[in-house]
């Protein structure tokens, strides 16, 4: 990362440094923490992609090297599993068996089990990744090694090489290898109305969402962000030490059981006088959503009530309350809207389970519980 300009409104990030050989590697350098339900197959993708840009190092178990080999640098695996159904706790340690596996009874959320991770991870630094993630690496015939080209490695080094930088992000690409957006300003009060609602989708480029998404500014270009998207963010243990609570296990909030959780563990880090940095170089594949897509009401359920909590915990209950009403309301126009096309005969299964989803929310008021 080496930011040469700072996008409009914002503090710039100090020039990283290049040279590592004075900084101190030994131990664990590098935890990743991965949460996980009953997504198997991606898992073990994302599993592949991190041993192909690793190596395994004599006489432990559990740790493995990455990066030049001058630089000593170490990580370990932390798989937290949700109490999946699939074959994620039969087949993990068989396919993997320098992962560390924690396995929970029950569904804990992605907060609560970061959490769990965090707890028992050893690095001074921790990428918390989602299973639905693969690292991107090159193979460069004739070269001595493959690390330079090694995503991995490269956010490593732009957060270890900034002491100021608390979290990074990297450049996240769908599947097909298009740009998937990935960093953030933080909301405003307008924003929640027009980002990921029926607002938003009739008027796509609204400034609010434009703002939201850094439409001005080029994704090609590494700079300082307010938040990244969580499905891969790389944290100094100090900067997360920092915003811990001291009767919590981690650093995330629990309240939020998953959606705005990543908004909110940045914003209390850049409170915290952090920087938040976005690594263009580095990319990820995302394969975006595929665990909550099994579960459609859930997550609506918890994709809004979580926008309800950020607006509380950041603009207040009378924003929350505001939120609250607006998004009932528009989970009832929806739901009358599938209704009218099951009434025309427009493909009435579809059109029933999307009502269904949508009075099992209306259900809950999108109140906590």
């Amino acid at each position: 990362m080496r930011p040469s300009a700072t996008p409009p409104d914002e503090k710039p990030t100090a020039n990283p440094m290049t040279d590592l050989s004075g900084i101190d590697l030994s131990g664990i350098d590098l935890s990743v923490v991965i949460v996980s339900w009953n997504v198997w197959d991606l898992l073990r993708a994302c599993l592949r992609s991190l041993e192909q840009v690793s190596r395994a190092l004599d006489g432990s178990a559990d740790r493995r090297a990455f990066g030049p080999p001058e630089a000593n640098a170490t990580l370990e695996v932390i798989v937290v599993d949700n109490a999946s159904s699939d074959a994620t706790v039969d087949l993990l340690l068989a396919v993997f068996p320098w992962v560390r596996l924690i396995r929970s009874t029950d569904n804990l959320g992605f907060t609560r089990a970061n959490n769990v991770g965090y707890a028992a991870s050893r690095g001074r630094f921790v990428y918390f990744l989602n299973p639905d993630t693969e690292i991107v690496h090159r193979h460069r015939p004739g070269a001595p090694s493959d690390w330079t080209t090694d995503s991995l490695w490269q956010l490593y080094q732009a957060i270890v090489a900034n002491p100021q930088v608390g979290l990074v992000g990297p450049q996240l690409r769908y599947a097909d290898n298009s740009l998937q957006s990935s960093r953030r300003r933080f909301p405003t009060p307008l924003t929640g109305f027009f980002e990921s609602t029926w607002l938003g989708l009739l008027w796509p480029n609204n400034p609010w969402s434009r703002r939201l998404h850094m439409g001005d500014w080029p994704a090609s270009f590494g700079h300082a962000v307010d938040w990244v998207v969580g499905a891969a963010m790389l944290a100094r243990r100090d900067a997360l030490e920092s915003i811990r609570p001291p009767q919590a296990v981690g650093p995330w909030d629990e309240g939020f059981f998953m959606y705005h959780e990543e908004v909110d563990l940045c914003h209390r880090l850049k409170d915290a006088g952090w920087q938040i940095a976005y690594v263009a170089e580095a990319k990820v594949i995302h394969y975006e959503g595929r665990s909550s897509a099994k579960v459609p009401a859930a997550r609506y359920l918890h994709f809004n009530r979580s926008k309800i909590r950020y607006y509380a915990k950041y603009f207040g209950p009378r924003w929350a309350e505001i939120m609250r009403r607006f998004l009932l309301w528009e989970f009832r126009v929806q739901w009358a809207i599938e209704g009218l096309k099951w009434l025309l005969g427009h493909r009435r299964d579809l059109r029933a389970s999307r009502m269904r989803i949508y009075r099992e929310v209306l259900a809950t008021g999108l109140r906590d519980q």
